[in-house]
């Protein structure tokens, strides 16, 4: 099948608008932890327009900023446009079809998934361009991609080895298919996680791609997230080895004439972390690709976590951190309710592991107040020392502080990826900090 013309603006209407509206209909019950047994019977609908405040709602909670999604979603399309690059968002962050249609309403090109799942949940709700950034090894995956793939409705693919590709053939084969499907060869690195070793090996895969009967090679994919953590020197230098590695690849590809005849060309790497460091290491493809037979190469970047940001990994490592410019903003928080006081200095609060995302660091208390939605005090000195599944270890000095049962704690979180899988329902306040009103409810599915 042939890949679509690509380009910002391209995806405005990639996604089935009147799906993604249904969800308004949706009848809030037991099963929304986030809103309260008196929304029960209502619609997602009728609850954003009551206009509810956050003192409405109950503890543990998320939340997420209005005002701060807006502004992180505008900010990396103005700067994708700017750059010249695609954005193909990895939704496997918020699994919200609602945010998803926000971010094509941007421009972006498509959406990016992690499995057969996430597929099935962006094709249920008509997102039209889509990105597996993995390999197909499941045969019902495989059979289900060949079923539902077409030239204006697409599923890209990754590739990075011989043995995916013969399994792929195998699987078409015996479903007696006769589609092609649109791959990139994966270029991978030491101690990463999937991807061919090496330029070498990737170009022995590319070689089978372009042998197969049920392939074409399309562009060139990698993930430089998993190969570095900060943004030390050393890190940031491994960053840009390996997308060095990615522009030798691409350049040894077009050489051997191992890309398929005809297909637009897309080059993509980069999450929240390193997309600066993508677009400068690899944006010169795009201008070279001009003039190589007339050949259109894009740069796509996929990143995921900024739509909703935080107060913790995401915050020191953006390169909108690094740079001394304008972070993206928080757009999300916990709020948490102090169930018991049992000693001096510790206070245990009803939000553990399955409220809160720990995994890429504690969350932070920010605000104490006597009451959700009411006035709060800054929270100095206070830490979350540890964290079960369904409390939280607050140590804090008891000599300038007091913290009482019932209290509510703001707290700052770090990883948006594990957020939102623990919640299916999360409200959207106007501002957190000046407007605390409901005005949306977004849906997840995990």
């Amino acid at each position: 099948m042939t890949t679509p013309t690509t380009g910002a603006g391209a995806g405005a209407e990639a996604i089935a608008a009147h799906t993604v509206a249904q969800l308004d209909n949706v009848l809030l019950d037991w099963r929304h932890k986030a809103v309260p047994a008196t929304a029960a019977g209502l619609t997602a609908r009728d609850f954003a327009a009551a206009r509810h405040g956050l003192g409405d709602l109950q503890t543990p909670l998320l939340t997420l900023d209005a005002g701060a999604l807006r502004n992180n979603m505008d900010r990396l399309a103005a700067w994708c446009d700017e750059h010249g690059v695609l954005l193909a968002p990895h939704g496997k962050t918020t699994m919200a079809p609602q945010l998803w249609a926000e971010q094509l309403k941007r421009g972006a090109w498509g959406i990016t998934v992690a499995n057969y799942a996430q597929l099935r949940v962006a094709r249920e709700f008509g997102v039209q361009r889509l990105q597996l950034a993995n390999s197909l090894t499941d045969p019902h995956a495989i059979e289900w991609v060949a079923a539902v793939s077409s030239p204006d409705r697409p599923i890209l693919s990754w590739v990075d080895s011989t043995a995916t590709i013969d399994g792929i053939g195998r699987a078409l084969e015996a479903a007696g298919s006769s589609t092609v499907l649109d791959v990139l060869v994966e270029l991978g690195g030491t101690g990463g996680r999937t991807g061919a070793r090496g330029v070498d090996t990737a170009l022995d895969v590319a070689r089978a791609v372009a042998a197969s009967p049920f392939l074409r090679l399309v562009g060139v994919s990698g993930y430089e997230g998993s190969l570095a953590h900060t943004a030390d020197p050393d890190s940031l230098a491994a960053v840009r080895g390996y997308l060095g590695q990615m522009k030798q690849l691409h350049e040894n590809l077009l050489a051997g004439g191992l890309y398929a005849p005809g297909a637009s060309i897309i080059l993509t790497a980069g999450g929240s972390a390193y997309f600066d460091d993508v677009v400068d290491v690899l944006s010169p493809c795009i201008s070279a690709g001009a003039a190589d037979g007339g050949r259109a190469v894009e740069l796509m970047i996929r990143s995921g976590a900024y739509i909703i940001h935080d107060d913790g990994f995401y915050r020191g490592i953006s390169p909108f951190s690094r740079d001394g410019g304008e972070p993206f903003a928080a757009g999300m928080h916990g709020w948490a309710r102090v169930v018991s006081q049992p000693e001096p200095g510790l206070a245990i609060l009803d939000a553990g592991k399955r409220d809160l995302p720990v995994d890429e660091g504690l969350p932070q208390p920010q605000l104490i107040g006597p009451a959700l939605g009411g006035p709060m005090q800054p929270l100095a000195g206070a830490s979350i020392t540890a964290v079960n599944d369904q409390h939280s270890f607050m140590t804090f000095d008891a000599g300038t502080t007091t913290v009482r049962p019932g209290d509510v704690v703001r707290l700052g979180l770090s990883h948006p990826c594990t957020a939102f899988d623990k919640w299916t329902l999360i409200p959207v306040l106007a501002d957190t900090e000046r407007d605390q009103t409901v005005v949306d409810l977004i849906h997840t599915f995990f």
